[in-house]
């Protein structure tokens, strides 16, 4: 993982604790487990939520085939302009996830197979998540898959505990992976579909 990307994850969380929950990028450990469970072959198009410098987009596009449609959605400046150089031919919107519909719209496609996302949803209130997920659905088609993560550490939070309960109402199968330990901080992958 380039030094450049640790130090950028580090300084925009000391300055944004509330929207960047991380202090260093996820590990290729983590950004297996994102991808691995995606039905790749029947994706045709798939959006990144909070890519951050990139470390699961490198896999999505490693994994996408042909025609696949994919454009990320983060709201950082400085990631935005990082992602879109590491990145220049991936559609990258300095946008909130709630306006996914407008930003499918804008990339012509009616309706996401999946969802990666690398939201810090503990360090998010109800009325956040909820609208979130919500603007999800409006583009998640029926037996769409959605990955994202949660930090151990943030499982203890009520925002944490409010989420992974959330998701069973949003989604008909949650199912969680083994923890990545190796991740700083270590993590799990939720892996819900539609």
């Amino acid at each position: 993982m380039p030094v450049k990307d640790c130090a950028r994850f580090l300084f925009e969380f000391v300055r944004r604790p509330g929207v960047v929950g991380a202090v260093s990028p996820s590990s290729p450990g983590l950004a297996l487990k994102m991808v691995e469970w995606i039905d790749w072959p029947h994706v045709r198009a798939v959006a990144e939520y909070g890519p951050g410098t990139g470390v699961f987009t490198r896999y999505v596009l490693e994994r996408m085939q042909p025609p696949t449609r994919f454009f990320a959605v983060e709201i950082n400046p400085r990631f935005v302009e990082a992602l879109r150089a590491a990145y220049p031919h991936l559609a990258v919107y300095q946008e909130s996830v709630k306006n996914v519909r407008s930003l499918c719209q804008k990339e012509q496609i009616d309706q996401l197979d999946a969802i990666v996302c690398g939201l810090p949803w503990a360090a998010f209130g109800e009325t956040v998540q909820n609208d979130f997920l919500d603007a999800m659905m409006t583009v998640l088609r029926p037996g769409g898959q959605f990955v994202t993560f949660a930090y151990l550490q943030g499982l203890l939070l009520p925002a944490g505990r409010g989420f992974r309960r959330k998701l069973r109402e949003y989604f008909s199968s949650v199912q969680r992976s083994k923890i990545a330990w190796r991740n700083l901080p270590p993590a799990l992958v939720y892996r819900c579909r539609r």
